[in-house]
């Protein structure tokens, strides 16, 4: 009875063939982002030696089945090193990256708004949210861009707004504003 037991408590002890298997393709999963990554933040991950050349390699290889098995490889090897931190870069580079896209996405609106028929408003608000701009040379370069656009000239005006904007708003601006600082 104690042997029963006994033998009980390693079964639950240990995780289940499907844990195990959903804990083995998270971790491929992760390999595959290592993957997809410039060689830069590859070597800011500090990998161990084989892992990284499997990683390298597998960025080598364009066969699909080929690709699949180094996949497997570095998924493998995944086992034995501590995924955690590499998995905190990762999701810290993707937020990253998805600040700056909002924050380009932002930039782009007040271009628009700058060169439409709402301009007056919009150099309005842009005034009262950033009392520093320069609300003359903005409302140059936003009239220029629209005249560019309609003559089908090179943008010139309309990336110079662009890049005012980006000197005039924060990019910690965003952050405020949601609550994230």
């Amino acid at each position: 009875m104690e042997e029963n037991l006994a033998d009980n408590s390693e079964r639950e002890a240990r995780p289940s063939k499907t844990k195990r298997k959903k804990e083995m393709h998270a971790l491929q999963g992760i390999g595959e982002s290592l993957v997809q990554l410039d060689s830069k933040r590859l070597i800011e991950l500090g990998l161990s030696d084989t892992l990284m050349e499997a990683v390298l390699e597998a960025k080598r290889i364009r066969k699909h089945g080929a690709l699949r098995r180094q996949m497997q490889l570095i998924g493998k090897l995944m086992r034995d090193v501590d995924a955690e931190p590499i998995r905190k870069k990762l999701d810290l580079w993707g937020n990253l990256s998805a600040e700056s896209t909002a924050r380009l996405h932002q930039l782009e609106r007040w271009r628009e708004r700058l060169m439409a028929d709402e301009q007056m408003q919009a150099l309005n608000e842009l005034g009262q949210k950033y009392p520093t701009a320069d609300l003359q040379q903005l409302r140059t370069l936003a009239r220029n861009a629209a005249k560019e656009k309609l003559a089908n000239k090179a943008p010139k005006s309309f990336r110079a707004l662009f890049h005012e904007l980006q000197k005039i708003i924060p990019a910690t601006d965003e952050r405020r504003s949601e609550g994230i600082d």
